[in-house]
């Protein structure tokens, strides 16, 4: 029997994988496994090949493609103008350190064998004969931040929650991936669940909660089926339950659908979500690690911080630490996208600069034009210039130029941009976005659209400028939670990296 491998990933199921694994079945002495992507999106549909040479890959392939495929003699790894050899040979894959996406594209997501047999349970089995202070040390030494934006040392608010005194703790993975150009979390998720969910049953171990929620985005129905099946096993197989893995400790956990509403990926938003509520920001403090989901200490992560928990475990925080640069430890998944030739995944330790991202990995505009902006870290993140593509993928390093890396997500723009319209994005997606629960966001995004529609057309500039400044100043003091706090970030970076592009429009001035 010959082993062929689909994704089930939603963009190579947007691209016909369905109807590739479908064809691919009906060949006698084919078995068809589903996995994940590798995270080589300008190859997807990428279908690879079990031979005694290792898994040959081709693609992108299209469902018109699988005959000649087939008569070529895919099935034992003949070449073809689609094969791009053994994939694990991949110049783009063998160039990254991956960690936490190891298995994604490898392995069955829903098989218990096949995680287990590439690494996983090794950290959950060591955290189940820990105490919940040792647990928590060793991510307090990983010196892992949340890989959701905020880079919040993990250690600390893990500690903040275990320490509380509460009859109930809980767990929440907040898997309500919002922002433009980001698609690690649905990756991971759909690719290898049972990581998420090992991380989250380290984490209730660590800090004492025995139940747990995944707040997952409505846009995602295929992360939905794959999570829904990933925790049935997990709970057939003791992970999840009363006795996990045979202790006396018990961990629960529920998925739990969002509404597509953008602001509930602000931590407290989503908890007011999965109280039933309308989602709006809490003022803080309390911080959730103290009063968080139904007024209990509550541990609120991203899925990628969650899924970089087990890796912690089972190798020891320190050996963890060891990748990286400066405070920013461990590895990210950088997510490559917009006018971008190679798009797709990139797993590396943090330190690598951001042009080696861009040009090295993502091969450049896809265009062919010179890259004039990369904006970094989503709708609300800083656009980085051209001549700045040199600076290290680090915390400090983007905070000192009033940037940040957020969820990893690297949006790139050729010469062709108009950088006034982009800055005008930024308040248009607020005002769509906002909660509206504080005026600094709800007023301020509309009105910030308004002046710089005046801008644009060249309505005495000078003053309005001076206004948008003004304006950005009590967006960032002012408003209750990042939604509006940030939005002056890709303002400013417009402003100040990208002033002719609001030249032509001085030069309307009095027209």
């Amino acid at each position: 029997m010959t082993r062929v491998f689909v994704p089930l990933d939603t963009s190579a199921v947007a691209l016909g994988a369905d109807d590739i694994a479908g064809r691919l079945a009906n060949e006698p002495g084919v078995e068809v496994i589903r996995t994940g992507s590798r995270g080589l999106a300008w190859l997807e549909p990428l279908v690879e090949v079990e031979t005694d040479k290792g898994r040959i890959g081709y693609g992108p392939v299209l469902a018109a493609d699988i005959a000649g495929l087939l008569a070529a003699g895919m099935l034992t790894g003949g070449d073809h103008a689609l094969c791009i050899g053994a994939v694990d040979d991949h110049p783009q894959l063998r160039a990254q350190e991956r960690i936490t996406f190891r298995r994604c594209g490898i392995t069955n997501p829903l098989s218990l064998a096949d995680y287990e047999a590439h690494g996983g349970m090794t950290g959950v089995r060591r955290a189940a004969a820990m105490s919940d202070a040792a647990i928590c040390d060793e991510v307090t030494a990983s010196g892992l931040r949340g890989r959701g934006g905020a880079a919040f040392p993990a250690g600390i608010k893990w500690n903040t929650v275990r320490t509380a005194e509460a009859d109930q703790k809980y767990i929440v993975c907040n898997a309500d991936e919002g922002d433009s150009g980001t698609f690690a979390d649905r990756m991971i998720m759909e690719g290898d669940p049972l990581l998420l969910i090992e991380g989250m049953v380290i984490a209730g171990l660590g800090v004492g909660a025995t139940k747990g929620f995944i707040y997952l985005r409505s846009e995602y129905p295929v992360a939905k089926q794959v999570l829904a099946a990933a925790i049935d096993r997990a709970y057939w197989a003791g992970l999840l339950g009363d006795n996990v893995l045979g202790t006396d400790k018990a961990f629960h956990l529920e998925l739990f659908m969002g509404a597509g509403a953008y602001i509930c990926g602000e931590e407290t938003s989503l908890l007011e979500s999965l109280e039933g509520k309308r989602g709006q920001v809490r003022a803080k403090p309390p911080l959730p690690a103290v009063e968080g989901l139904h007024g209990k200490p509550t541990l609120v992560h991203n899925v990628i911080s969650l899924c970089a928990v087990p890796d912690v475990l089972a190798e020891g925080g320190a050996a963890y630490a060891a990748r990286g640069t400066g405070r920013s430890k461990g590895t990210m998944p950088f997510q490559l996208a917009g006018n971008i030739a190679r798009g797709g995944l990139v797993e590396v330790p943090f330190g690598l600069t951001l042009r080696h991202l861009v040009e090295d990995f993502g091969g450049g505009t896809r265009t062919g034009r010179p890259v004039a902006a990369v904006q970094v870290g989503g709708p609300l993140g800083a656009y980085i210039p051209a001549d700045k593509l040199d600076m290290p993928m680090d915390y400090e390093a983007f905070a000192s130029i009033g940037a940040g890396v957020g969820h990893g997500g690297i949006v790139v723009f050729d010469d062709t941009v108009d950088m006034a319209a982009q800055a005008r994005y930024a308040f248009e997606f607020c005002a769509h976005e906002s909660c509206g629960k504080c005026t600094p966001c709800r007023i301020g995004a509309v009105r910030g659209a308004e002046v710089m529609d005046k801008v644009i057309a060249g309505d005495n500039v000078a003053d309005n400028l001076a206004l948008i400044e003004d304006l950005l100043e009590v967006m960032e003091d002012g408003s209750l939670c990042a939604m509006g706090g940030m939005t002056p970030v890709p303002v400013k970076s417009a402003l100040t990296y990208f002033p002719e592009a609001f030249k032509g429009a001085i030069g309307k001035e009095g027209t």
